[in-house]
């Protein structure tokens, strides 16, 4: 079992339906850097981008393309990722996912790659729930809002208000343990703060 918990490594089209320029195949778990291995000869330096040939099994190119690695747990899921970036056909980018799933990879299920971020602690739920939000988002303003969501702005606000509610509460446990050292007037201002 990895150290995270995730035994397996998954895989799926990271990019929109269709047919595009580009198209992005992505795994995540302790397989990945295998994986790449195996599909295109490379062990792959983190960060860093490499062109190279995706290969078959028997050895026949799939495409050509950009290999990315980020090693775990300095990525979005905490775990390792590859992405493999070819041409957008869908007919490429399932040929690499079938070949992935041939060499140990499950298919993903949806949301499983920000599932493994919240459970690896990448991600609070709010911002799990933000990336969902800025995915499907359909106006600029709701963009926008999860962006925010994504970067920490409600978790921050929360934060704040929980802060401010346990002074409160620290403060009349205080009051009330020691109610003949504290004057009446304090207390009285103490419990109309805790009501507001």
């Amino acid at each position: 079992m990895a150290e995270n918990g995730f035994p397996d490594t998954i895989v799926a089209i990271s990019s929109a339906n269709g047919r595009s320029g580009i198209g992005v195949v992505r795994l995540s778990g302790p397989k990945s850097i295998q994986i790449c291995n195996d599909i295109t000869g490379l062990e792959p330096d983190q960060r860093k981008a490499h062109y190279t040939r995706f290969k078959a099994r028997n050895g026949d190119t799939i495409d050509s393309g950009v290999v990315l690695f980020f090693r775990g747990p300095n990525s979005y899921t905490g775990e390792d990722i590859l992405e493999l970036q070819a041409h957008g056909n869908p007919i490429i980018l399932n040929e690499l996912v079938g070949r992935s799933i041939q060499l140990g990879a499950r298919q993903a299920r949806p949301g499983e790659f920000t599932e493994r971020a919240f459970r690896n602690v990448k991600l609070s739920l709010d911002q799990a729930e933000a990336v969902a939000d800025l995915i499907t988002s359909q106006t600029i303003r709701a963009t926008r809002s999860a962006r925010r969501t994504l970067d920490g702005a409600f978790s921050d606000k929360v934060k704040l208000i929980l802060d401010s509610v346990r002074k409160s509460l620290y403060q009349i446990e205080a009051s009330i343990d020691f109610v003949d050292e504290v004057p009446r007037d304090n207390f009285s201002s103490l419990l109309r703060k805790a009501a507001a």
